[in-house]
Parts: C-alpha cells; sequence; structure tokens
C-alpha cells in the first residue's frame, strides 16, 4: 500500500493522544443510554417469530426498542427477541408508568395483598408505578447475557439468576435478563501508569483466553502429574487458574494478548464480560490487542464494537486508535515516575496483527502489520523520545515494549536463540516479511510478547549479525533485541495440546525496574509453586545478551 506522508499520520496521532476520550462511544449492544435526560423503561415484552421470518411487525417501532440478540442463539426453528418501550425522563409525568422492578420465575411474585406484578412472555415479572421524579427507583437499563457462567461487571448493573423461560435446548446457553436502575455514573478517567514505590512495574500478560458463550469445554486438561484429564468445562477452569494468578503476583496492568475470544460463538458480549470481570473485580487496568479469532463468525461483533464495550468498562486502557491506520487497536501507553511527576520512564505499544488470510503461500497464512501502522509507530516513538530529551530526561534509561496477537516471521526464524521454555509447534505468522521487525529495532523496542501458538511459550533473540544491516550510522557493532517472546497458551477453551503432546496453561510476567531499566519475565504455570523460566532480559535499558547469541 502507499506510505502516509507524515501530515498524515501526525493528524492521526493526534487524534490518538488528545482524542482518546475520556468520554466513551456507546456500545452497539447498549440497550438504553442517558444523554441530557436519563432514559426509563416503560414497558418490556418478548416477541417470537420464524428463524427465516424475525420480523415484528405487531410492536409498532416507534414504540419499541429491539436488543439485538436472539434468546434462542440462532439454534431454534424460531427466533425470540428482547423488546423495551422507554421515555425520556423529562417527558415523564406522576400519571406515567415506569418499571420500577423485575422478577422471573413461574410464580406470581405478589403477596395476597398486593397484586401489582404483570407478567410478560419468557416468564418474566414486572412491577410498574407512577412515576415520581426518582430514577433511582426505575429501571433505565436492560440487556441480556448468557449462560450460567455469565457475568456482568458494569457499574449499577446487576445480573439476574434464573433464567427466561423459553424452552430451550438445555445445550444452549440459558438467556438470562440484567438489569441497571439509576442514572448511570460517568466512566472515570483513564488512571496512569505509574512505578511502584520500589520502582517496579509489573505486567501480566494473558493469551489465548478462547472465552465462548456458556461454560465450553475443555478436552486436553491434565492434573498435577501430567495424567490426562477427562472432558471439563472450560471457562470456569480459565476463571479460576487467572484468579489465582492475579491475586499471587498483583500486576499494576495486564496486557490481554489476543483471542480473548473463541471463534463462532453467538455472543460476544457474554464471552467479552467473563474474560475482563476478573480484572475489574480487582481493580487492575488492562489493555487489550486483538487476535485472529476475536471476530470470526456469523454473529460475532466487530473489531470496532468490541473495542466501544471495552472502552466503555472500568479499568479499561484501550483505544480504537487513528481511523487512517490499519486495523483497530493500535495505541501506547506511557509508564511514568512513582511520584506526580510526568517523568516517563516505559512506553508500551500496542499493535492490531489482524487476522487470517487466503493464501497460495501456505495455509494457514496470516496478514503483515501494514506500512501505515509502522510509519505511526516510528512517527510516535521518536515523538515521544524528542519529547523526553526536551524535558531533560534523555539521561534516564527508557524501555520501550510492543504486544501484538500474531508472531512477526522473526519468531519463526531457524537461527533464533531460544531461552526460557519451549518451541512446542511452528510460529505460525505472515509468509509475507513487512519488516516490522526492522522498525523495532531501529527504535530500540527492548521486548515483543504475543500470543497465537498457544504450545510456544519461550523467549528468543536473534543473533546479533542478523541485525547488521540495522546497524546505526556510524556505530562498532549491530543492534541486539528485541527479545521475541511468547506469553502461551492461558485458556483452557483452546487448544493445550500439539502433535500428540499436551501443556499446561500458563501467563508470562513481565517486571520492569524503571529505575535501573531493567526488564524480567517469568511465567506461572498450573501447578507450579514457584516461577518458572525466570530469565533477566534487559538491564540499564540494553538487551542482555544469551552465552549463544554472539
Amino acid at each position: 500500500m502507499v506510505a502516509l506522508p507524515s501530515a498524515v499520520i501526525f493528524s492521526a496521532l493526534e487524534i490518538l493522544r488528545v482524542s482518546t476520550s475520556k468520554t466513551s462511544a456507546p456500545s452497539d449492544l447498549s440497550a438504553m443510554s442517558c444523554d441530557d435526560a436519563c432514559t426509563i423503561i416503560t414497558d418490556l415484552t418478548v416477541s417470537f417469530s420464524s428463524s427465516t421470518d424475525d420480523s415484528t411487525s405487531a410492536l409498532d417501532p416507534s414504540q419499541w426498542h429491539r436488543i439485538e440478540k436472539d434468546l434462542y442463539l440462532h439454534t431454534a426453528q424460531q427466533n425470540a427477541w428482547l423488546h423495551i418501550a422507554q421515555a425520556k425522563e423529562t417527558s415523564l409525568t406522576a400519571d406515567d408508568l415506569v418499571i420500577t422492578d423485575i422478577r422471573v420465575g413461574e410464580s406470581d411474585p405478589s403477596d395476597a395483598s398486593d397484586n401489582s406484578w404483570e407478567s410478560r412472555p419468557g416468564g418474566i415479572w414486572v412491577l410498574r408505578s407512577n412515576y415520581t421524579g426518582d430514577n433511582l427507583q426505575a429501571v433505565t437499563g436492560l440487556d441480556v447475557l448468557f449462560g450460567v457462567d455469565a457475568v456482568d461487571p458494569r457499574p449499577q448493573w446487576n445480573l439476574m439468576g434464573p433464567s427466561l423461560q423459553l424452552n430451550a435446548p438445555p445445550e444452549v446457553p440459558a438467556a438470562r435478563l440484567t438489569v441497571r436502575h439509576g442514572t448511570p455514573t460517568p466512566r472515570p478517567d483513564d488512571p496512569a501508569l505509574r512505578a511502584n514505590g520500589d520502582g517496579t512495574f509489573k505486567i501480566l500478560q494473558i493469551s489465548d483466553t478462547h472465552m465462548v458463550t456458556g461454560v465450553g469445554v475443555c478436552t486436553d486438561a491434565m492434573d498435577a502429574h501430567g495424567q490426562h484429564l477427562p472432558k471439563s468445562e472450560a471457562d470456569p477452569l480459565t476463571v479460576k487458574f487467572l484468579g489465582g494468578i492475579l491475586d499471587l503476583e498483583k500486576p499494576d496492568l495486564v496486557v490481554l494478548a489476543g483471542d480473548q475470544l473463541h471463534h463462532d460463538i453467538p455472543d460476544t458480549q457474554s464471552a467479552l464480560f467473563k474474560v475482563v470481570a476478573p480484572l475489574i473485580e480487582r481493580s487492575i487496568p488492562y489493555a487489550p490487542v486483538f487476535g485472529n479469532h476475536d471476530d470470526e463468525g456469523a454473529y460475532a461483533l466487530s473489531r470496532k464494537a468490541q473495542m466501544s464495550i471495552l472502552r466503555d468498562l472500568p479499568f479499561s486502557l484501550c483505544e480504537t486508535g487513528p481511523e487512517q491506520i490499519d486495523g483497530i487497536g493500535n495505541y501506547y501507553h506511557e509508564v511514568f515516575s512513582h511520584s506526580s511527576s510526568e517523568l516517563p520512564l516505559a512506553t508500551l505499544f500496542f499493535f492490531d496483527s489482524h487476522g487470517q488470510i487466503q493464501s497460495r503461500v501456505k495455509d494457514p497464512d496470516y496478514d503483515w502489520i501494514k506500512q501505515s501502522q509502522i510509519e505511526w509507530f516510528t512517527y510516535s516513538s521518536r515523538m515521544l523520545r524528542r519529547a523526553r530529551e526536551r524535558d531533560g530526561n534523555y539521561n534516564y534509561p527508557h524501555l520501550s515494549l510492543a504486544f501484538l496477537h500474531i508472531p512477526v516471521p522473526e519468531y519463526g526464524d531457524s537461527d533464533l536463540i531460544i531461552e526460557g521454555g519451549h518451541r512446542g509447534e511452528p510460529s505460525e505468522g505472515p509468509s509475507f516479511n513487512s519488516h516490522f521487525y526492522d522498525a523495532l529495532v531501529r527504535e530500540g523496542v527492548v521486548a515483543v510478547g504475543c500470543g497465537h501458538d498457544h504450545a510456544n511459550d519461550f523467549c528468543g533473540l536473534l543473533p546479533q549479525h542478523k541485525n547488521e544491516k540495522l546497524r546505526q550510522h556510524g556505530g562498532d557493532t549491530p543492534p541486539l533485541g528485541p527479545w521475541l517472546c511468547y506469553g502461551g497458551g492461558s485458556g483452557f477453551g483452546g487448544y493445550g495440546s500439539y502433535d500428540g503432546k499436551r501443556y499446561y496453561r500458563r501467563t508470562r510476567v513481565w517486571e520492569l525496574d524503571l529505575k535501573d531499566g531493567g526488564i524480567k519475565t517469568w511465567k506461572r504455570v498450573e501447578y507450579a509453586q514457584e516461577r518458572v523460566d525466570e530469565l533477566a532480559l534487559v538491564d540499564w535499558g540494553v538487551v542482555i545478551a544469551p552465552t549463544r547469541a554472539a
């Protein structure tokens, strides 16, 4: 493609840094919103239609809003849809009825002296009362999530326990209502990423959780002795495994390194909430990149829609990125010193590595990091460096790291020196090399974290002579690095075996020492009580060479 001129990239960069919003775009799946006045739900119903004709002509679209989720998840001969009637708070009077409570069940919740509950399809009961002007008593948001393991991490939302009574097959994840009362609280500003008092900053990289709608299936787990376990529910195992690591490591940031979701799932939102809920519960900031499976499937939400959902959630640091740059989710965050100063000691870059493509070279083949992304990264990196130099911070060792899902071709180089882990499968990256790696070297990135290949969990370094063409002007030796590290598969819903061999699920920890410009890394692995494959990667901002790197 044609390279973007510098002016365009500067414009894109300004869009990214200035408008990355402290206010969030509404989710594609948002049932309600509050603008100048809050929207109040006045009634609800469920409609049924043929799966070949999902029209709901019996309901006036000017009065009823359909939540675009088939309650049968497209598995039945008919569709079912939740509809809500709504009104602006400013238009309501004391004569208007609004919903103040919702229940689900076979029995009428009214007691002997009160029969004010009204029945609706699907076992729904609504309590409607005259509007009093107090929207804390009124229902202002209504949505649907699916599965016995569904969670709703959104503030003020409460997921109902009983599922709707729709006579759906037992294998279909049950539809459950989730309800919000009152005016939505504004989303807080993004927290600044800062070093701890001892100068450290810890990142937990979680790769390939492969969450689904419902509990999912794991077919390749092992016990502590390496014995094969029978088929089990996948997502509850993933949540438990990751929760233990979060509590143990207490990271300052979680990087979700792609394939948060499995392919071909019927409700993206339910699965996505399960990924981030453990982070929100623990007040841990998180930054995601997308993988090739995240938006695969007939009913999957687009990357832009997923980014909008994530952007609305607490502790999310995700950003859509400049529209002029290929992909969704090209952005960066700086990590500052422990004090309130604006001294940036590290920069974390995040990239959309796109997805699978048709190719005559190999199958599967994958898209590559585009020229517009490379130019955006190069411009951003140099602009940030100039800003540090202007501020007199040039003498501090600065660390730059990059995260993406699909590995760059250099991960598969036969000369790669592997440390602290194993190559359990071939690196499945793009067959076309756009030389993004070269840009990383030129800009002094010291480490890259990726996912995608679940059976790989190593860190690797190309020999110094491989970077000969990137020797700096007047330099005596070619640059060394960056380290190329895999996270290893974290989720029980994704494959955990390759070529007949099973692997434990694992995550990668990155510990940045921002006082001395150092990086250590290790893995947290199922059943292991101690750190696994701990490595020192960088010291005083310089990549540490393995003994075989000469």
